[in-house]
């Protein structure tokens, strides 16, 4: 049986706190569908509750694919998720069950619709070398230093297009190869146009931000304290993904004694409402292909489905 308005894959993104989780759940129970994680801090195994992470009873009520399964001494990207949801996608598909990606990590999503560039992290001193040129000589001085190492790019790219040139520059400095080269060595998307439905889960933004210091405080009271304290006594390096997930820098410092647990918390709060207000900046101009919707409606159409 074909769900209306599925076709291969669903896709539920939205902000932190939007009750994305449950709409999953609810989903994969109705259509016999997988529920895997497409949210970068949820990967940690070592952050099940201060990522908000399903428990293990939410885990047992549907088949729960790529939570926790990251040690939190990894620095994981976005190449090492499309791998691993490569293979997911592949096992989900071969049993003939629905994939539900659901999270708020926009790059995850992007490299599942539009694949993963090639290109390699450029250095930060390379970065901060040709911005600091880019300053000093203008936009202008940088064109026409284009146009003689990568003329593709810079016939490509308009002369006052600021970004763009310190990008390419940056590229050809960092790798001694043009950015196009790169951009043919892309992977293409594991999730091509067509083949899913993509929602974007939209709450009012106060009642959202309420949910989250809701949420913030409840963590609290089950057990992130303890979770940050494990953590920080493995004394991993403080640049590591996990050790900048939201909160834990401000209670590994109530920890040490240097901020009270309310200042901890108001931190933690504060850092999670500005990431909510990013991840609907980012999801807007960065992935159209969303269509967006209230919780509520949201709701409504996934009770609408009939069962398997």
């Amino acid at each position: 049986m074909t769900l209306p308005g599925i076709n291969k894959a669903v896709l539920i993104a939205g902000p932190t706190a939007s009750g994305k989780s449950a709409l999953a759940v609810e989903l994969a129970q109705k259509a016999g569908g997988v529920v895997i994680n497409t949210d970068s801090m949820q990967v940690y195994r070592d952050l099940r509750v201060l990522t908000a992470r399903p428990t293990c009873d939410e885990e047992a009520t549907a088949p729960h694919r790529l939570y926790g399964h990251v040690d939190a001494s990894v620095n994981y990207s976005a190449g090492h998720y499309v791998r691993d949801a490569a293979e997911i996608l592949n096992e989900v598909q071969r049993a003939g069950r629905l994939p539900i990606f659901i999270g708020g990590t926009g790059l995850y999503f992007k490299a599942l619709t539009s694949g993963l560039s090639a290109v390699p992290p450029v250095p930060d001193e390379v970065r901060d070398a040709v911005r600091l040129r880019l300053d000093r000589d203008g936009v202008e001085a940088l064109h026409a230093e284009l146009a003689r190492r990568d003329p593709a790019a810079a016939a490509r790219l308009n002369v006052r297009d600021r970004a763009r040139v310190a990008r390419a520059l940056e590229v050809i400095e960092a790798t001694g190869r043009p950015l196009a080269d790169w951009h043919a060595e892309a992977t293409p998307p594991l999730l091509p146009e067509g083949s899913y439905r993509a929602l974007f889960i939209a709450p009012e933004r106060e009642a959202l931000y309420a949910r989250i210091d809701a949420r913030f405080d409840l963590m609290l009271e089950r057990g992130a304290v303890q979770e940050v304290e494990r953590l920080a006594a493995r004394g991993l390096d403080p640049l590591l993904p996990a050790m900048k997930a939201h909160g834990v820098p401000a209670l590994i410092r109530y920890i040490r004694g240097e901020i009270t647990r309310e200042e901890a918390a108001a931190i933690g709060k504060a850092d999670t409402r500005h990431y909510a207000k990013r991840q609907f900046t980012w999801f807007r101009h960065q992935l159209p292909e969303f269509e967006w919707m209230s919780p509520e409606a949201a709701r409504g159409w996934v009770a609408a489905l009939k069962d398997f």
